[in-house]
């Protein structure tokens, strides 16, 4: 047990930092429910389940479908960007 708490939290801690360090929006929001699920998973290894449905429900689930259904209102996130960039470069070759 004690080992999979460590790992975890690495895992935990390589998540803040690549939140931090990520360019794109959309990875960002998917590195934080990344966050958000470990984090649940280390609250039901500690015997906390009704801490871990909350985070799992609240971190990962609304939050994140918030931060998104947010971003795309404003026109931050761009579905079809990773479309156009590839056919772009195949017009370039």
């Amino acid at each position: 047990m004690d080992a999979m708490m460590l790992i975890l939290s690495v895992f935990l801690i390589v998540c803040a930092v690549a939140v931090s360090f990520t360019k794109s929006i959309l990875s960002s929001i998917v590195i934080f429910s990344a966050y958000s699920l470990i984090m649940s998973v280390m609250w039901i290894l500690m015997e906390s389940p009704d801490l871990a449905i909350t985070e799992a429900a609240v971190g990962a689930g609304v939050t994140g479908i918030l931060f998104y259904a947010t971003l795309k209102k404003i026109n931050q996130i761009d579905i079809n960007f990773y479309e156009r960039g590839l056919s772009d470069e195949k017009k370039q070759a």
